[in-house]
């Protein structure tokens, strides 16, 4: 095994030298810097990473919470798209990724306890938020470094968080339906306790009353954000006696089950429903019709959340922040304007 001396030994340097050019110490010279991690690699040393944290008191890994049980959520590809993100900032920064791999609220929360009182990672986010958590109050409670990715509930200050604004995205994507001249909106939309739904959700009312269009509990449907929740949905909506002219969809997966249930109800898009969505996700440029959807940029969620959580993990007194990652319509083929 090659050991720290042999590096010594082979770039002519002290053993403590090549200790402060693992540590990155800036008084140590770039010529020597890439002397010796020249001969790291070509020796084949790699650093202890455990004798390393026991003296600086940090596990360099941080913790990924999914929403819920990682099989389901990683069938989104807005999960490995935003871990993605995260992978690009922790690669940089020379941190592992530890993912949460419960099946139930309860297997992650205890999954959480693990992690914080086994002293297996510096800090934890969240890829989502929602009301009443026991995992973000466990957090709280605990004093450990955490960040969420997007908003948390209202009664919580002084929690650094990664987020659109959901809410006027949600308007702005209702108000393009409204503008081709659609009345009859409805709203899928996943569950009620998520603050991305609740937001965006908000969003729709808000524009169809502005526009002085009725808003109808009958148009609202609450689902799983997976292709699946989207079939039954539109066989709820469809079968109404004044079935919507356009849908809002809070989520480009179950977008794909809407558009196929529409499919199979012999309904055609965008020639009889119009359909608009969030998140961007590789799938929604490459269906048929691809969809008009909210680019909500995902990987820069990702890379902004471990981004910050590093720094409250490196620096205790590191200020809470609000990072708002700005969002764009991709307009594309699933929306018709009314005659």
């Amino acid at each position: 095994m090659v050991t720290i001396k042999d590096v010594a030994k082979a770039t002519g340097v002290s053993p403590s030298t090549v200790s402060r050019v693992i540590a990155d110490n800036p008084r140590i010279s770039p010529d020597t810097k890439k002397k010796v991690r020249k001969a790291m690699k070509d020796l084949g040393y790699h650093t202890n990473i455990s004798a390393r944290n026991l003296v600086v008191k940090s596990t360099k890994a941080i913790g990924v919470i999914m929403p819920s049980s990682a099989d389901k959520a990683l069938q989104n590809p807005f999960f490995p798209e935003i871990l993605r993100g995260i992978g690009s900032v922790t690669h940089r920064m020379k941190y592992s990724v530890t993912l949460s791999s419960g099946q139930t609220e309860e297997e992650i929360y205890e999954e959480v306890q693990r992690m914080v009182f086994g002293s297996y990672v510096d800090g934890v986010i969240l890829l989502y938020s929602r009301l009443n958590d026991r995992v973000t109050n466990f957090l709280i409670e605990r004093g450990f470094p955490f960040v969420i990715v997007g908003k948390p509930y209202e009664n919580v200050n002084g929690i650094t968080h990664v987020d659109n604004d959901n809410f006027t995205a949600g308007k702005e994507i209702t108000e393009h339906l409204i503008d081709q001249g659609h009345e009859k909106i409805a709203f899928i939309g996943g569950s009620k306790d998520l603050f991305v739904t609740i937001d965006r959700e908000a969003g729709y009312e808000a524009a169809l009353q502005e526009a002085g269009h009725e808003v109808s509990d009958s148009y609202k449907i609450h689902t799983e954000f997976l292709k699946s929740g989207g079939r039954e949905a539109v066989e709820n909506l469809m079968s109404l006696k004044t079935p919507p002219t356009g849908i809002v969809v809070s989520d480009d997966l179950m977008s794909v089950g809407v558009l196929s249930m529409l499919e199979e109800s012999g309904v055609k898009v965008p020639r009889d429903v119009s359909l608009v969505s969030f998140n961007n996700v590789y799938l929604s440029e490459i269906i048929l019709p691809a969809l008009t959807t909210v680019d909500i940029q995902i990987h820069e969620l990702g890379a902004q959340s471990a981004k910050a959580l590093i720094e409250k993990t490196v620096n205790k007194t590191e200020p809470v922040k609000r990072i708002s990652i700005p969002y764009e319509i991709v307009y594309r083929d699933s929306v018709s304007r009314l005659p």
